[in-house]
């Protein structure tokens, strides 16, 4: 092996001579971009980065208690022993009437499963200190993570459909339950919907010609509006027997044969003083109505409202927007005939895994646009040749910090790509100073008395020392932003944390592939091409 005379003094160098002539350096490029690649495409995308917010609240009822003595005797006690807690920020009590509430809630950041435990263990151990007559306290801990929907669907009737309200509901809430199984769908919830009922509607003209009241309606109804239960008993042979009794409501009609009372000796029922329809919850009024355009063009006007069901789908923590959006997607597919023959229609009025992918596609359509810039620029200030191995640089560093962020179990969302947006005017420095300097070293008047190999080495070691400083430099800018509490700092903490590992893997490409790329590529010139040029 041919001895250098240079001797190395920076892990630059060493870096370099590693990996100049070692037969793996084009493996592990190859290896580097395929996970860069695999991170990409399987790592979870979702529009904005999901904070950790934990808390609760703790409801504690006591029949017959003043607010004063709910505030003196249960929030108060209350208040001071989840004080105990670590990690808890606010606590805040209300006393009312007959119970009080005290809500909980922690620093930002804290594990929400702990914090739920730790809330739960802390009432549990105190129940000895509760006075009497309180009740089972109710710990209800905040699901913030899944509360936010990432796809919500408007269901609406389509012209001259037969279906009716009710049963349009019904195969609205069976679908939900099938989305419901989907692998990492979290919640769903329907909003506008309606429940089946008998509505009776009295004509109080009819009321007053046969001396009835309201009262008397509703005593009637609320009769046979109840529950019977099996009354169940042992004979002397040890047999069981099972009394039933049929409901006695089983249609509209037996809301109509109801008899109210008796007037002059004849059965006053209910079917004579008032209007008995099967049909929807009308006593609600929440209804939601649809405002659209259908082929969606600016210049048609809006279509009149309709009256819709919207059923909004989360997802799990940590799981990808676009995979589990998809899945609903398809799902609603394979229902379409169905819809089509009930006269259902359905529009994806929110779609957060499409808003998320699209982030993701536009930031690599701006990234290749980038490097085709900076490729252009280094055309004209060295040569092609030394573009190309540049060039090379930046996804290779993109892969490494992909990869990290996937292992650290990270998600590509808004904030994400801001840090690689922000990191890449930097990315590419370490590759162009130390392509730079070799180009210079090729070109000086002794280059051609020099080995190859021994003058990538000294060109890349030579400036290793001020590369690295300058590196650390700017990574130290961004490390105090890691220590930023409370929401801003959950918020951004994705720039911290990704900025610095997409510099240091700036200076390791810079380092390993740039020589060995410069030796693959680029050329040393002979002493006639350098006397040439005299």
């Amino acid at each position: 092996m041919r001895q250098h005379n240079y001797k190395v003094k920076d892990v630059a160098g060493k870096l370099a001579l590693g990996f100049l002539k070692n037969p793996l350096t084009s493996v592990l490029g190859i290896v580097l971009l395929a996970l860069g690649w695999i991170s990409l495409t399987t790592m979870p995308r979702e529009e904005d980065p999901q904070i950790a917010i934990s808390g609760g609240a703790v409801i504690v009822a006591m029949p017959g208690a003043t607010p004063k003595e709910v505030e003196n005797i249960i929030i108060n006690p209350l208040e001071r022993k989840l004080r105990e807690i670590k990690g808890v920020e606010h606590i805040y009590g209300m006393a009312m009437e007959n119970f009080g509430v005290v809500n909980v809630m922690y620093f930002i950041g804290e594990d929400r499963e702990d914090s739920n435990l730790k809330l739960y263990d802390k009432v549990m151990q105190n129940m000895d200190s509760m006075p009497k007559g309180v009740m089972q306290p109710l710990i209800k801990p905040f699901d913030i993570d899944i509360d936010v929907p990432i796809i919500t669907l408007a269901f609406y009737k389509k012209d001259g459909a037969s279906i009716s309200t009710t049963d349009f509901v019904e195969k609205i809430k069976r679908i939900q339950h099938k989305i419901n199984s989907i692998d990492n769908v979290a919640k769903t919830t329907l909003k506008g919907d309606h429940k089946r009922q008998y509505n009776i509607q009295v004509d109080m003209g009819k009321l007053s010609a046969y001396h009835l009241s309201m009262g008397q309606i509703m005593q009637a109804v609320q009769s046979i509006a109840v529950n019977v239960p099996d009354v169940k008993g042992r004979t002397k042979d040890g047999k069981l027997t099972i009394f039933g009794v049929k409901n006695a409501i089983e249609s509209v009609e037996d809301v109509r044969s109801v008899m109210v009372a008796n007037y002059m000796g004849s059965p006053i029922y209910l079917r004579d003083v008032a209007t008995v329809e099967d049909g929807i919850d009308i006593q609600n009024f929440k209804d939601v109505g649809l405002i659209y355009r259908k082929d969606g063009s600016i210049k048609e006007p809006f279509n009149s409202e309709i009256p819709q069901v919207t059923l909004t789908v989360a997802k799990l923590a940590g799981t990808n927007a676009v995979f589990v959006a998809k899945d609903v997607e398809e799902m609603l597919k394979e229902h379409e005939a169905e819809f089509e023959r009930d006269g259902i229609g359905y529009i994806v009025t929110r779609d957060y895994g499409e808003r998320a992918n699209e982030a993701v596609n536009e930031l690599m359509h701006h990234l290749e646009i980038t490097i085709l810039i900076i490729a252009l620029m280094l055309v004209f200030a060295l040569g092609w040749r030394e573009s190309l191995i540049v060039t090379f640089t930046v996804p290779a560093i993109l892969a490494i910090t992909l990869f990290i962020a996937y292992v650290t179990g990270q998600t590509i969302n808004r904030i994400t790509l801001f840090a690689f947006l922000l990191s890449l005017g930097l990315l590419v420095d370490a590759a162009i100073i130390v392509i730079e300097n070799i180009h210079r070293h090729l070109h000086d008047d002794g280059a051609y008395k020099k080995d190859m190999e021994e003058l990538l080495v000294e060109a890349t070691d030579e400036v290793g020392a001020p590369t690295n400083i300058a590196t650390l430099a700017i990574i130290m800018t961004m490390v105090p932003m890691a220590f930023v509490g409370g929401m801003m700092g959950s918020f951004m903490k994705p720039i911290p944390l990704n900025v610095p590992v997409a510099l240091l893997a700036s200076l390791v490409v810079a380092y390993i592939f740039t020589p060995y790329l410069s030796l693959k590529l680029l050329k040393k010139p002979t002493r006639h091409h350098k006397k040439g040029k005299k």
